[in-house]
């Protein structure tokens, strides 16, 4: 169903699609298709709820942050059953996505309700005899737009700030995984937001995406996805009223292991920075810079590291790999993993599909991986590891930085002297030190270049979904 002013609606063409099990590729469930009819009218709930004097807009900024404490309540009572649901519908471990998504997805919530009276302005002592101030005010309808790789969790991070700051909200969710973020609708519904605050469109991106993009309603739009996606999404954003725009995009992430690492952590590291989440991370530490000297043992153990991975049932609490999401998916990171392996890499440890039911593929390792191969410049968004060598500080910092993406990175040394300069001289939004994939709620996340623009999470999160606003008033100077 479609969730527009608190109530369930069937579209308006009447269509629905399937998501399917990526265990077996089987149905799941019909959902229903919004398009732009559907988000015309789930704009103008928003457009509504947004209205001066309205009840949201009327609301005490501490009770905005009560509703969102509820909300996140709500998560835990059933986090059992959202665990299950998305693990059915994307395929992740179900450990991972208990102790994980569901977790950080209530924590996230309740970071964003303590920020929420918390949004202040400054006196501004201008000159003149005036009396000057800022306020931040909430930017208004916003449109936002999630991926299917961490659905629970893409959602809080846009929900969170967005409402926090007072604004209201249209959401398209992803149409591989659409069930948790319809059933976090019905507790925001439960917490008690006013209707419209925020209205939830499962569909497609040519067409809900693209009418939501595009739409003279809405003032603001948080994409993420694919950077191929995102340009289209600027552009029509562009065209239409000028809408404010914030992206978290695509990314080939270096992760740099010096000679002096910890060479236990750093096997480790490379492994989870890569192999998380089926490889479906946008953060993903895909290119492996090793250093010369250790890079055979490296290259051993990370060989080891693969061959133990449990790849099957992702309802089976010894599986540490499920399926990747799609058939298309599959075959995208299939086809990425041959023309390795016809451009001269050494395939090492897998590359292949795992039996014929589901989109299960064997964790792969590549070595003697060149810079210039496809599986060295195109995200593959899958569980393939590469790993490569080099041999000073310079060239390493050069060729990190030799990418159209610039998401995030991995730097591992025991010389903080190094780390530092490493770090200083990586073109990326997130730098971890001796660490990958920390994801605290208080960090702002998001990339330079080609891997978007704007932070999520943190106060930088607050920024995106704010206007400032100066008001100036004149201070008389004599009595009338």
């Amino acid at each position: 169903m479609i969730f527009i002013n608190n109530e369930w609606h069937k579209s308006v063409s009447g269509k629905t699609f399937q998501t399917l099990d990526p265990r077996t590729g089987e149905p799941i469930a019909d959902v229903q298709e919004g398009d732009k009819a559907d988000v015309e009218k789930a704009v103008k709930a928003a457009q509504e709820a947004f209205r001066l004097g309205s009840p949201w807009r009327t609301m005490d900024a501490s009770e905005r942050g009560r509703l969102l404490l509820k909300l996140a309540d709500l998560i835990e009572r059933d986090q059992t059953y959202l665990a299950s649901l998305e693990t059915l519908d994307n395929g992740k471990p179900y450990n991972m996505s208990y102790l994980a998504d569901t977790a950080l997805s209530a924590g996230h919530y309740r970071y964003y309700a303590g920020w929420a009276d918390k949004i202040i302005g400054e006196v501004i002592p201008a000159d003149g005899n005036n009396f000057s101030y800022t306020r931040h005010e909430p930017v208004g309808v916003c449109a936002q737009i999630i991926p299917w790789n961490f659905p629970l969790l893409m959602q809080a991070w846009k929900l969170g700030p967005a409402l926090a700051a007072g604004n209201t909200v249209v959401m398209k969710l992803a149409e591989e995984t659409p069930l948790t973020g319809l059933y976090v609708a019905e507790l925001i519904k439960e917490a008690g937001f006013p209707p419209g605050v925020v209205n939830i469109v499962p569909g497609f991106g040519p067409t809900a995406g693209a009418a939501l993009a595009s739409h003279m309603g809405v003032d603001k739009v948080a994409f993420t996805g694919s950077t191929e996606v995102g340009q289209i999404v600027s552009e029509l954003a562009a065209k239409s009223n000028l809408k404010r725009v914030t992206m978290e995009l695509g990314g080939k992430s270096p992760n740099i292991i010096f000679k002096d690492a910890d060479l236990d952590q750093a096997v480790e590291g490379g492994h989870f920075g890569l192999f998380f989440n089926m490889g479906q991370c946008c953060c993903a530490g895909s290119r492996i810079f090793v250093h010369e000297d250790i890079y055979d043992e490296y290259v051993q153990r990370s060989i080891e590291k693969a061959r133990q991975r449990t790849v099957g049932d992702p309802f089976d609490p010894n599986t540490l790999q499920g399926p990747q999401i799609s058939e298309i998916q599959m075959n995208k990171i299939l086809g990425l993993v041959e023309s390795g392996k016809k451009e001269g890499a050494k395939l090492a440890h897998g590359g292949a599909r795992i039996g014929d039911k589901g989109y299960f593929i064997e964790p792969t390792v590549f070595t003697d991986v060149q810079d210039n191969m496809r599986i060295a410049t195109e995200e593959i968004f899958g569980p393939v590891q590469q790993i490569m060598k080099f041999s000073s500080v310079e060239e390493v910092i050069e060729r990190a930085n030799n990418s159209m993406y610039g998401l995030a990175a991995g730097v591992y040394t025991r010389d903080l002297d190094l780390a530092n300069r490493t770090a200083q001289g990586l073109r990326a939004g997130t730098v971890w030190i001796n660490s990958y994939n920390v994801f605290s709620s208080q960090l702002p996340f998001g990339g330079y270049k080609m891997s978007g623009h704007g932070r999520e999470k943190g106060s930088y999160g607050i920024q995106n979904y704010t206007e400032t606003k100066t008001v100036v008033t004149a201070i008389p100077q004599k009595n009338s």
